[in-house]
C-alpha cells in the first residue's frame, strides 16, 4: 500500500519510523507547510514526494491512505480533502474539536465510502494489551471497580511547547488515551465527574485531572492524570492500572508486571515491552505502540473491517473528554454524548 503523512512534527517522527518498519507499506509523500520539516523527512528518511498543501499532494500522489499527524484545527478540513479524494483516513486524536464536528466528518466520511480511523496508541502499548486480554478472558470475574492512573512530572513541553499554551491541556492532550483505556477495559460510560488543577503556573492549561465514571456494566471507575507528580525513577510514560473483579483483582505495576490476585493466591506476569530496533527510551512503550496500532490498522483494512480504534468508536472516547470539561467547570455529573 502506498500511503502519504501530513503533518511532520515531534510524534511525527515515530509513525513515519513505524511504517517504514512494516514490510507492505511505502510512505511515498509527506506534507507540512514548514519547510524545514519536509526537508528534514526528507533527508532522515528517504520520502522523495514532499508538499507544502495537501490539495497538491491528493492530486499528484493519489495515495491509498493518509496518515493526518497535523495539529488538532487543521483535522476536520484534512479529513473531508482526503474523503473526497476516497483515500482511507488514519487522523491523530483528538480527531475533532467537539463530538458535534466529529459526528459530522464520521458522517462525511462514511457518505464518501472511505474508512476513517484514529490513531490512538496507549490501548495498544504491549503491558495494556495484556491487561484487556486477561479481563476479557475472564480472568478476574466481572469487574466492579478500576483505577487508570497516568501520573508523573516529565518536561512534555521540551518537545512539544505548543501544550504550555493550550487552555485545554492534559484531559484533551493525555487523558483522552486513558479514558480509552477505560472504556476499553470496562465498556461505555453512562455518568462522568470531574476535577481539574493547575500546579504549573507557566502554564494556560490543566496539569492535573481526576474523573470518576460509571460504566454502562456496572463498575465505577478512578481516571487520574498528572504532569506535576515527582517520583524517582519517574514512571513516565507507563499508565498503573489497578481492576478489581468479582473473582480476582489485577495489578499493573511501574515494574512491568502483572499481578493477579485471587482466593487461591498471586501469580506474577512480566509484561516488558519489546520495542521495534529504532525505539529509544523512554519511548520504547508508546513506539512499540505505533507499530502495533499500525499493524492492526493494516489488517483490518486489508479484511474490510472496521479497527478498533475506528471514527465511531473513538467518538465515544471523544464525548468523555467534552464531558470531563464540563463537568469540572460546572462541578457537577455528566451524561456523555454516545455514538448510536
Amino acid at each position: 500500500m502506498k500511503g502519504a503523512l501530513i503533518g511532520c512534527g515531534f510524534f511525527a517522527e515515530n509513525q513515519m519510523k513505524a511504517w517504514q518498519s512494516l514490510p507492505e507499506v511505502e510512505i511515498v509523500a509527506v506534507c507540512d507547510p514548514d519547510p524545514a520539516r519536509r526537508e528534514h523527512f526528507q533527508t532522515h528518511f528517504g520520502v522523495t514526494q514532499t508538499f507544502a498543501e495537501a490539495q497538491a499532494l491528493f492530486e499528484q500522489c493519489r495515495p491509498d491512505f493518509v496518515d493526518i499527524a497535523a495539529p488538532t484545527p487543521a483535522h476536520e478540513s484534512l479529513v473531508r480533502l482526503a474523503a473526497d479524494h476516497g483515500v482511507a483516513i488514519i487522523c491523530q486524536k483528538p480527531f475533532a474539536g467537539s463530538p458535534d464536528r466529529a459526528k459530522a466528518l464520521i458522517q462525511y466520511c462514511e457518505h464518501r465510502g472511505v474508512s476513517l480511523s484514529v490513531h490512538e496508541n496507549f490501548r495498544w502499548q504491549y503491558a495494556v494489551r495484556e491487561v484487556i486480554r486477561r479481563v476479557r478472558d475472564d480472568e478476574i470475574g466481572t469487574p466492579f471497580f478500576g483505577r487508570i492512573s497516568y501520573r508523573n512530572g516529565f518536561d512534555v513541553y521540551q518537545n512539544q511547547p505548543y501544550l504550555a499554551r493550550a487552555e485545554r491541556f492534559i484531559i484533551e492532550d493525555l487523558g483522552i488515551h486513558v479514558l480509552d483505556i477505560a472504556r476499553a477495559l470496562l465498556g461505555d460510560v453512562s455518568r462522568l465527574s470531574c476535577e481539574t488543577n493547575r500546579i504549573n503556573p507557566g502554564i494556560q492549561g490543566e496539569d492535573v485531572a481526576t474523573m470518576m465514571l460509571r460504566h454502562d456494566g456496572g463498575a465505577t471507575s478512578i481516571v487520574d492524570c498528572s504532569y506535576a507528580t515527582h517520583l524517582t525513577p519517574d514512571p513516565f510514560p507507563q499508565t498503573l492500572i489497578d481492576i478489581d473483579g468479582t473473582r480476582g483483582s489485577l495489578r499493573l505495576t511501574a515494574d512491568e508486571r502483572i499481578y493477579i490476585h485471587t482466593r487461591d493466591g498471586c501469580q506474577c506476569h512480566k509484561v516488558t515491552a519489546h520495542g521495534p530496533d529504532w525505539s529509544t527510551p523512554p519511548w520504547t512503550i508508546i513506539q512499540e505502540s505505533v507499530v502495533a496500532f499500525q499493524a492492526h490498522w493494516l489488517e483490518c483494512h486489508h479484511a474490510g473491517v472496521e479497527a478498533d480504534t475506528s471514527g465511531r468508536d473513538n467518538y465515544n472516547t471523544l464525548a468523555l473528554v467534552d464531558a470531563a470539561y464540563e463537568a469540572a467547570a460546572h462541578h457537577t455529573v455528566m451524561m456523555p454524548k454516545r455514538w448510536s
